[in-house]
């Protein structure tokens, strides 16, 4: 009977060792503008205002303006909604923190994020600095591939990437997709 019992408290310690939920999820996107950080931040800085930068967004609905209530509704052009609510706007400081409020996986992979957007002096122009964390779509402990935390990080990747590109192009004038 000993030993029965100690195989069974082998086996169930082993499976909740196994079975674990999600684990936060970083991404950190970076461009250089050739722009001073005034004129990056009057395009970047208005909380509404992503539909003018960024190429993958079709629509964006907002607001109560960049104050503490202000939310987005972002309509992206490959489908999908990213509902979008301000935490803090720091304007002298160029910075911006919101979390997603409604998740949409067909928007994009993940139940839950939160990002920060900072403009910053760099050289002669300005850097600026998209940072997320966020959670895969599926929080279970067995994911399918197009919810897990690669397919996340993937998706907040190229959100980001595209985003930036986008910025950058609106301000030195090239091509924007």
């Amino acid at each position: 009977m000993r030993r029965v019992l100690t195989t069974l408290a082998i086996l169930f310690a082993a499976g909740t060792a196994s079975a674990h939920g999600p684990t936060p999820q970083k991404i950190d996107q970076t461009i250089t503008i050739r722009a001073t950080p005034d004129a990056v931040w009057k395009v970047v800085g208005p909380f509404g205002g992503i539909g003018a930068w960024h190429p993958d967004v079709a629509k964006v609905e907002a607001t109560g303006g960049d104050g503490a209530d202000a939310v987005r509704k972002v309509t992206l052009k490959r489908g999908g909604t990213l509902v979008e609510g301000l935490d803090e706007w720091k304007g002298a400081e160029r910075t911006y923190s919101y979390r997603l409020s409604d998740p949409d996986l067909d928007a994009l992979p993940v139940s839950s994020y939160s990002a920060t957007l900072l403009v910053t002096p760099e050289g002669d122009g300005a850097k600026v600095e998209w940072m997320g964390r966020f959670y895969r779509g599926d929080t279970g402990n067995e994911p399918p591939e197009n919810l897990n935390d690669e397919a996340g990080k993937a998706a907040m990747n190229r959100y980001f990437a595209e985003g930036l590109k986008g910025l950058k192009a609106k301000l030195e004038g090239g091509p924007q997709r």
